[in-house]
């Protein structure tokens, strides 16, 4: 069997992450591969260091049609026996476009759970012979807005565990980021953009640094929204207690060494960062929105909180700070949530069964 991939992120984590996962998987299987991604991305990058053919376009988003040309020329060259379309920015639409003049089975891997207009999903989804969602939050949306149950599976993101059990020192750690000895620290991993709700955990800085002197925040990622939560972080005198470390491709020595990963988005398809920190062993306080619940089970592995509430995520957060046993209860389950529900093994057992089941359809 060769299935080619598309994936039009630049970044190495996120779904991209999740691409790579699979490709290496799939390839152990016995499945053939093939990469389309942009020129000088990250996964493209992966791509050539692990020896899968990779083969790269440009493109200008949703509306651009050399896209669509490229796309159409490579899967005619390629001759797979099923298309996998893995994001948004114009892979979805402009693939299924293309992988449809060439009669070739298409999937759709959807990772986000945005409601989209239903005259929109009617059209763009006749496109996709199966789409698989990332959570069941995401599953209920395109069931809500119409699409056959029958054409859905949702299939899980993973988890390689292994690398996250294993920190840095607490020296190292400390050392790293220039904290005092005696520092709790809180930890957000997600691109700074507005719908991962980073104003609602600052919004509770100025109480909680003042009742808990040795507490400190880190957001790790980028994105464009920097300027305005530097200057939000400023106006409240925060300078000292909120470190900005941007991207960082070393997550797996430092998730393990914060006391709490905290997740106040307002939409969020399932939160990679998440499975990551439970993985790591990090309790973890997030909103109940998207599949953010399907990681995240109310006071076992960590808190949930309603989107957009910095009270309740106050709270949540003064809650673990003062129990140190409740954490450690919290460290053990999240790892074995990890383990029983998001392995990398059923993550690419479940794409590997998608694929069988479109073809002999």
């Amino acid at each position: 069997m060769k299935v080619l991939h598309v994936e039009a992120g630049q970044n190495l984590y996120g779904g991209a992450r999740q691409v790579a996962f699979l490709l290496q998987g799939l390839r152990q299987a016995g499945t053939e591969n093939v990469l389309v991604a942009p020129a000088g991305s990250d996964i493209a990058r992966f791509a050539t260091e692990q020896a899968i053919p990779c083969r790269t376009t440009s493109s200008a988003g949703d509306l651009d049609l050399g896209f669509f040309w490229q796309m159409k020329a490579i899967m005619k060259q390629e001759r797979p026996d099923i298309v996998h379309l893995h994001s948004r920015r114009g892979a979805d639409v402009l693939g299924g476009l293309a992988a449809g003049l060439n009669r070739l089975p298409t999937i759709l891997s959807r990772r986000v759970d945005n409601p989209e207009p239903k005259w929109q999903v009617a059209l763009k989804y006749r496109l996709y012979d199966h789409i698989i969602t990332i959570s069941e939050g995401i599953r209920r949306v395109l069931l809500a807005e119409g699409v056959p149950a029958q054409k859905i599976t949702c299939i899980h993101s993973a988890v390689d565990a292994g690398p996250y059990q294993h920190p840095a020192s607490r020296e190292a750690f400390l050392h790293t980021f220039g904290l005092p000895p005696r520092a709790f620290t809180l930890g957000m991993i997600a691109q700074l953009i507005r719908r991962k709700g980073h104003r609602y955990l600052l919004n509770t800085l100025p109480v909680l640094t003042r009742r808990y002197p040795d507490l400190y925040l880190l957001i790790f990622g980028k994105g464009p929204l920097e300027s305005e939560l530097k200057l939000m972080v400023h106006e409240n005198d925060l300078q000292e207690r909120v470190l900005f470390t941007g991207f960082r491709d070393d997550m797996e020595r430092w998730l393990g060494c914060l006391d709490l990963v905290v997740h106040p988005a307002l939409i969020e398809g399932l939160g990679v960062a998440l499975l990551q920190a439970a993985a790591a062993g990090v309790p973890v306080i997030a909103s109940r929105t998207g599949g953010i619940p399907e990681i995240v089970e109310h006071e076992t592995n960590g808190l949930l909180v309603e989107p957009g509430d910095s009270a309740g995520l106050q709270q949540a957060i003064e809650r673990l700070i003062n129990a140190p046993a409740e954490r450690r209860r919290m460290q053990q389950a999240a790892r074995m949530r990890v383990a029983d529900s998001f392995s990398l093994e059923h993550m690419i057992a479940g794409n590997l069964a998608i694929y069988h089941k479109v073809l002999n359809a």
